[in-house]
């Protein structure tokens, strides 16, 4: 998997998903398991129904929007709370119907199953007659 950040002037194949906005970058870890690849985010003060992950065109797109609990009449406001986004190139490899998600605690961990042909199998060893 490939981190991506789709340039201004996307190829075709590219889906158009680049924010005109500023945008935070997530910390993210990606480990590789048996089974599949797994992203773990981290997107402190966002709620479960601020996230969004799509797929389009092997790219793996995370959105999200942390929740303002401050008031509009600030007397000084230095910082701002300012919406998360990351993208990633997916391989032939991950078997993008069964990708899932979960989040817990303000971390995001994504599952991205690798197609059947590409998991480890044991071959049993029979005895010749």
């Amino acid at each position: 998997m490939k981190e991506t950040t789709v340039p201004a002037n996307v190829e075709k194949n590219v889906p158009d998903t680049r924010e005109d906005t500023r945008v935070l970058i997530p910390p993210v870890d990606i480990f590789e398991t048996e089974t599949g690849l797994v992203v773990v985010a981290d997107l402190p003060g966002v709620n479960k129904e601020d996230i969004e992950v799509n797929v389009e065109k092997n790219i793996l797109t995370l959105k999200a929007k942390p929740a303002q609990h401050l008031k509009d009449n600030l007397a000084r406001q230095e910082y701002e709370l300012l919406p998360f986004h990351r993208q990633f190139q997916l391989s032939e490899a991950v078997d993008q119907s069964g990708i899932s998600a979960e989040m817990k605690y303000g971390v995001l961990t994504i599952h991205l199953p690798k197609v059947k042909e590409q998991q480890p199998r044991k071959i049993e060893v029979s005895v010749a007659q």
